[in-house]
């Protein structure tokens, strides 16, 4: 069974050892916190680390764990969120990047995210990971003729999801605007994500951005 983690580190003028935020310890009842040294004694593939940017040399850290422990997975943890913390975040090999006082049933969501392949990041950033992929895409003679993402497979609630998600509206967002609630969103966007073969929300966009200005099937403007 895999585990969670929260590095913390101990600082001069305490001897008490710091834990995570309140919100981190209802979301994981069974998680765990540790200083670097320990964590790397402990920690093991498929275990999930949650990393705050407060940690000294972040982005550093998240490569030496990474490298001395293949396998396991990092979300950073930031009090005010910005895309390109966020751009480092992940260019150091983190799954996930979001907000340190994350309500406890969004801090699960991203786990579950994370431990099934994908990755979290926010509204924002995964924007701004579309839009520079599409100028990549634009740019490449390649790409000219490619087609874009078939969704006559999914019914049409499926569409109006993922056309929101793509988007870039959050979970509470499409339930809003679609007058459902959250926990059916979620259970629409886990039927999307096996139909279309794809493992998160990033993918998902990228595979929706072409299309999502298009006449889709059972999808009203």
């Amino acid at each position: 069974m895999s585990l969670a983690y929260f590095l913390v580190h101990s600082t001069a003028s305490s001897a008490a050892l710091p834990t995570p935020s309140e919100r981190w310890v209802q979301a994981f009842a069974d998680g765990q916190w540790a200083t670097w040294n320990n964590l790397l004694a402990r920690v093991r593939p498929g275990d999930t680390v949650w990393m705050p940017v407060s940690q000294p040399q972040w982005p550093a850290r998240i490569a030496e764990l990474l490298a001395q422990r293949p396998g396991c997975l990092v979300v950073v943890l930031s009090s005010v969120p910005e895309d390109a913390e966020g751009l480092r975040a992940l260019d150091a090999g983190a799954r996930g990047y979001c907000h340190l006082q994350a309500v406890p049933e969004l801090l699960r969501e991203v786990e579950q995210v994370v431990v099934h392949g994908g990755l979290w990041v926010g509204p924002s950033l995964v924007q701004r990971l579309v839009a520079a992929t599409r100028e990549l895409v634009q740019r490449s003679p390649a790409s000219a003729g490619a087609a874009g993402c078939d969704l006559s497979g999914l019914s049409e609630r499926e569409a109006q999801v993922a056309r929101a998600v793509a988007l870039g509206k959050s979970n509470k967002e499409v339930a809003e605007q679609l007058f459902i609630s959250e926990r059916t969103v979620k259970a629409h966007l886990g039927a999307i994500f096996d139909k279309l073969g794809v493992r998160d929300r990033v993918q998902l966009v990228l595979r929706l951005q072409s299309n999502v200005h298009s006449d889709l099937p059972g999808v009203r403007p």
